[in-house]
């Protein structure tokens, strides 16, 4: 794992190469590089490859399905360009899973301390959902003995895919809530520049936070 000041430059560099990719308009380039990137993975490279194919092979095959059928039916179908699109998103995802297995991104984020604290928050909420879905998958697998018919598979997706969309509402909250006691949230952009004391010579301590006049609670002093 990269760490430190070569990790900085490292995720410089990805994000060149990525800006790069999506200048390429040749599909033999861009296999070219595809197959420069595998090489150049070392022992890791047929599971990096397993996971972009799989990280990209619904999306790119509905749009692909689309794509044909609309072109074939308009009579401009293009095989080059079908072509380029998949093997541009293919390179994509290699060079991210290929740049997320070897370089620590918070410590190549340490530059900016604003985009530290999002890949931190980012990582969390990715763990906090694996973790999820990986109870999903065990407990499925627990409660069916012998494989489960696509109805049952339908029904477990459906209600997983609920559970996630209610769980990333409240965490969004909650996340929110969190960033707003940490001060990423200034509530108070609007208000006047603050005024120091409260005498007729203006001395004391700044009031950096004005109470407002309609926050309302139910705290009383002992």
């Amino acid at each position: 794992m990269v760490l430190g000041v070569k990790a900085t430059h490292w995720l410089f560099a990805y994000l060149a190469a990525v800006v790069a990719v999506t200048l390429l308009h040749e599909p033999w380039l861009l296999a070219a590089l595809l197959a420069v990137a595998f090489i150049a993975s070392g022992l890791s490279r047929l599971k990096i490859l397993r996971r972009a194919v799989l990280a990209i092979l619904t999306f790119n095959l509905t749009l692909s399905l689309g794509y044909a059928m609309v072109a074939a039916w308009q009579g401009n179908f293009s095989a080059h360009y079908l072509l380029l699109v998949n093997l541009r998103v293919l390179l994509l995802a290699y060079l991210g899973f290929w740049f997320v297995s070897r370089v620590n991104l918070i410590e190549a984020c340490r530059f900016s301390p604003t985009l530290s604290f999002v890949v931190t928050l980012a990582a969390g909420q990715i763990e906090a959902f694996s973790r999820a879905l990986r109870d999903f998958r065990l407990a499925f697998v627990s409660r069916n003995a012998a494989a489960p018919p696509l109805s049952a598979r339908a029904r477990h997706a459906a209600a997983q895919a609920g559970h996630l969309l209610d769980k990333s509402v409240c965490m969004a909250a909650e996340t929110a809530l969190a960033m707003r006691s940490r001060g990423c949230f200034d509530d108070y952009s609007n208000l006047p520049p603050p005024v120091c004391g409260r005498g007729a010579g203006r001395e004391g301590s700044p009031v950096w936070r004005p109470r407002r006049p309609d926050t309302a609670t139910a705290y009383k002093k002992p």
